[in-house]
């Protein structure tokens, strides 16, 4: 209701700078009547888990599960996403910084651990930004250094506090704010902070109409500095055009109320008695559905439905929540993340994102081992097949790359490679790709082969021409006969045709036909050899 009468818009981008791997996580809830947005930087070296992602998503599953306004279970949250981020600190420390909002869409409470950073305007001008936890703001805050120079100074991350902190974490919740139509807040991580400073980021607001220009500019300007070096860097802009208006006669009602109740328990003091056996009850019936959804979730693992599972462990994580159940909490929670680390793989294969389901699926992979109520080999599966198709992925990859240079016939092998392998792993829209490919690469080969069978026809027949010049008709025919074969080879019939007239008229030269006069003659003189030895004889006589 409170979401149908306000108007809050969201834009935000997320960036790696200069980076290979983005170690930044943004994401937001709107709820009917209340909403949340958080930004982390992830301030360790660990590849295989993305702890600005794990905190992020910790703190909206909880804030999904039972939004609140409440400082206490807000600050709660934050100390569940910190201890998730201990416990998962397998390889290295994991380590992050974190600054969310919480919103009604009249007030708002916002919180911060670490450097992230929550900038407030209004009016045209900067109301507050946060604090950091760093050395640099407490400098600062002793008046060692001036506040402007925070994000440059060379402590600014030399963090006091943040998530994953071994001991003594203390994250900053602040009281309720009252918000105004026109306010816009930005979230952002280091990496904008220490690119934007305050002014530049004033300036962007003024002149920005939309949420998504901000980001855009905001960028911008980040980028315009042309910096060696860029952080990783995440800003998220929200623009609150119209708040949520309070009926004003609601807080005097709720005075009433608080005051009537207050007045009947004092008048029975059975009340507590009463308000116990309900809250044991409530227990025992959170209980059993606790047990039961674990259950169900159990089943649905063993069908292989990992999002009907997942939809069950979350409920029945949330009924350990609500009685304190910090074994099952702990138990179900860790069913909880291999099932969400699956089901994200596998929306990462559906999409085509190899790499990213193969992250996933093996970091599931590790947490089931040992274990008999998760299906190893089906996740053994996963992991081999996604290394399948990355491996076909990048076969396919090597055959274009071939195939725009021109080597079709290395181009060919590599795709045949691949298909082999698609087919092997049932990979039935891969192989109809590669299929096509290699149709396409076999195509251009045969034209090649049929251009190159085309000139070796031409010069023979350029040959034979040669042959048929030199009146060598003999030699002639052959290569005429021959470039025939040629061209019939490669089906083209006017040239074999040709080469048939060329081969009929080198044949006439070399056997001509002899003329009508002279088979006359020769047949009117008998005995042939008889008179030309007389001719020879006459010849001796007039000789003497």
């Amino acid at each position: 209701m409170r979401k149908d009468n306000s108007e809050f818009k969201t834009a935000f981008l997320s960036e790696a700078g200069t980076f290979i791997n983005n170690k930044d996580y943004f994401a937001f809830i709107e709820l009917d009547d209340i909403a949340c947005w958080v930004v982390a930087h992830g301030l360790d070296s660990d590849r295989e888990v993305e702890s600005a992602e794990m905190a992020v998503r910790s703190i909206l599953g909880n804030f999904i599960n039972n939004p609140t306004m409440s400082r206490m279970k807000i600050k709660k949250y934050m100390q569940e996403a910190h201890k998730l981020l201990q416990e998962e600190s397998h390889r290295v420390r994991l380590k992050a910084s974190l600054a969310l909002v919480v919103t009604n869409y009249t007030k708002m409470i916002w919180a911060v651990a670490g450097n992230a950073k929550l900038y407030h305007f209004r009016n045209g001008r900067l109301n507050f930004k946060s604090k950091d936890q760093s050395l640099a703001q407490l400098m600062a805050d002793e008046e060692e250094i001036p506040e402007s120079q925070i994000e440059e100074h060379e402590e600014r991350n030399n963090l006091l506090n943040y998530l994953g902190k071994p001991y003594d974490f203390k994250p900053i919740v602040s009281k309720k704010y009252q918000l105004t139509d026109g306010d816009v807040m930005v979230l952002g991580t280091p990496g904008l902070s220490e690119g934007v400073n305050s002014v530049e980021m004033l300036d962007t607001i003024r002149e920005a109409k939309e949420p998504e220009d901000a980001v855009d500019t905001l960028e911008d300007v980040l980028l315009s500095k042309q910096r060696p070096i860029v952080n990783n860097y995440t800003a998220a802009t929200i623009f609150v055009n119209k708040t949520y208006k309070e009926d004003p006669k609601k807080k005097i009602r709720i005075i009433k109320r608080i005051v009537v109740a207050l007045v009947i328990f004092a008048l029975i003091g059975g009340g507590a008695i009463v308000y116990k056996v309900r809250t044991a009850a409530k227990t025992a019936e959170s209980v059993a559905s606790m047990i039961e959804q674990e259950k169900n979730g159990d089943a649905f693992i063993q069908d292989g439905d990992y999002p009907k599972a997942l939809k069950e462990y979350s409920e029945a994580r949330n009924a350990a929540v609500r009685i304190k159940d910090a074994v099952h909490m702990k138990l179900i929670g860790k069913k909880y993340r291999i099932t969400q680390l699956i089901v994200d793989g596998d929306t990462a294969f559906k999409d085509g994102d190899y790499a990213k389901a193969l992250s996933k699926y093996e970091k599931a992979q590790k947490e089931v081992q040992g274990r008999k109520d998760f299906n190893v080999k089906e996740v053994d599966g996963k992991v081999n097949t996604s290394k399948s198709l990355i491996q076909i992925s990048n076969w396919m990859k090597e055959g274009d790359l071939k195939f725009e240079k021109q080597d079709y016939a290395g181009a060919k092998s590599t795709y045949e490679k691949a298909r082999k392998a698609a087919i092997a792993a049932s990979f039935t829209d891969g192989e109809k790709e590669i299929k096509a490919k290699l149709d396409e690469t076999e195509e251009k080969m045969s034209t090649i082969e049929k251009e190159k069978r085309q000139l070796d026809g031409e010069k023979l027949e350029k040959k034979g021409d040669k042959s048929y010049a030199s009146q060598d008709f003999k030699k002639a025919i052959e290569s005429y006969a021959t470039a025939q074969e040629v061209y019939q080879e490669i089906g083209m019939l006017e040239k074999v045709l040709s080469m048939e007239r060329k081969i009929t008229k080198a044949e006439e030269k070399l056997n001509p036909i002899p003329k009508e006069g002279a088979e006359a003659n020769a047949g009117a003189q008998p005995n042939g050899p008889a008179a030309s030895g007389n001719a020879d004889q006459a010849a001796e006589k007039g000789g003497k």
